[in-house]
């Protein structure tokens, strides 16, 4: 007999959903960074042992958008919470809970709402970063922050199912508790992927993720929002990937004084790919694609 389903992580940016997600596979599935909305598409991430299957479910950070693209990542993340055996809302140990974090919770609430619908969690990520009172004390504010959206909303029902674990998704403190918990909550059925397998994300779309870590690594604040990067040929060992920025002057910090920056990005992820790539870049601009449905329809979100 073998249990499998889907676990869905949200959270408003840089909660540490990426980051929780690796450590809970043991292997890199999802790009991470500092920078806000690093994460794109739901990402699958999948766990294979003791005869059941967890596929987790990265999601882009639930924010209040200004541009299309913005609008278009929250859709994504909501989607992924629904039709899911788990929900897990994220939020970090050592920050008040906000309106954004108040946002998640409700839409944790608000997708756990029926009595046999997916068991709600809220996680309290990045305990190693404060002390042990601190997290005590976030642990409570999440039990009453949740208490009271879910009084606003009629929700009561669902915030008493609610479970609640502290954990560090940078050095797995916590993590194994809450994967035990979120294995019981697995249906019985068969194996959804093949037991070896560790993510659904297709080769061209993964080489294409490590490119945009590395520029949004190295371009800091200034320009993570406006990147988009594609593979445009695959021909092993030859990966041709195109970085898209909406103005000419981005163009030019992308590439860098005499070409280093783009040249540090090609080094830094092809480090990650199998010996023998020969990884090229190119670099196109393509004016506010953020705000261009018709851009945004072509290039997959």
């Amino acid at each position: 007999m073998t249990y499998s389903g889907f676990a869905a992580i949200i959270g408003r940016p840089n909660v540490g959903k990426s980051t929780l997600l690796n450590q809970v596979i043991g292997t890199k599935v999802s790009i991470t960074s500092a920078s806000p909305n690093t994460t794109r598409q739901a990402i699958r991430g999948i766990l294979t042992e003791d005869g059941i299957q967890i596929i987790f479910v990265d999601t882009p950070g639930i924010h209040r958008p200004k541009t299309s693209l913005g609008g278009r990542l929250n859709q994504t993340a909501r989607a992924a919470a629904d039709g899911v055996d788990v929900i897990m809302a994220v939020i970090e140990a050592g920050k008040a809970i906000g309106p954004g974090d108040r946002n998640v919770i409700g839409t944790l609430l608000e997708n756990s709402k029926r009595a046999n619908g997916p068991r709600p969690i809220v996680v309290v990520n990045k305990m190693d970063r404060t002390s042990r009172d601190a997290i005590a004390a976030q642990l409570m504010a999440a039990h009453e922050a949740v208490l009271e959206i879910a009084a606003d909303r009629g929700l009561e029902s669902a915030a008493a199912r609610v479970e609640y674990f502290p954990v560090s998704a940078k050095t797995g403190e916590g993590t194994e508790d809450l994967v035990k918990y979120v294995k019981q909550a697995m249906p019985e059925s068969p194996y959804l992927f093949g037991e070896d397998e560790v993510s659904d994300v297709p080769e061209a779309m993964w080489v294409a993720e490590l490119v945009r870590e590395q520029l949004v690594r190295k371009t800091k604040q200034e320009l993570p929002h406006s990147i988009h990067c594609r593979v445009t040929e695959f021909e092993w060992p030859h990966i041709l990937v195109e970085i898209l920025v909406e103005r000419e002057s981005q163009k030019g910090m992308v590439i860098g004084k005499g070409g280093q920056l783009l040249k540090d990005v090609g080094i830094a992820a092809r480090r990650q790919l199998p010996e023998g790539c020969f990884l090229e870049l190119k670099v196109s601009v393509e004016p506010g694609w953020q705000k261009r449905d018709d851009i945004l329809d072509r290039l997959g979100y």
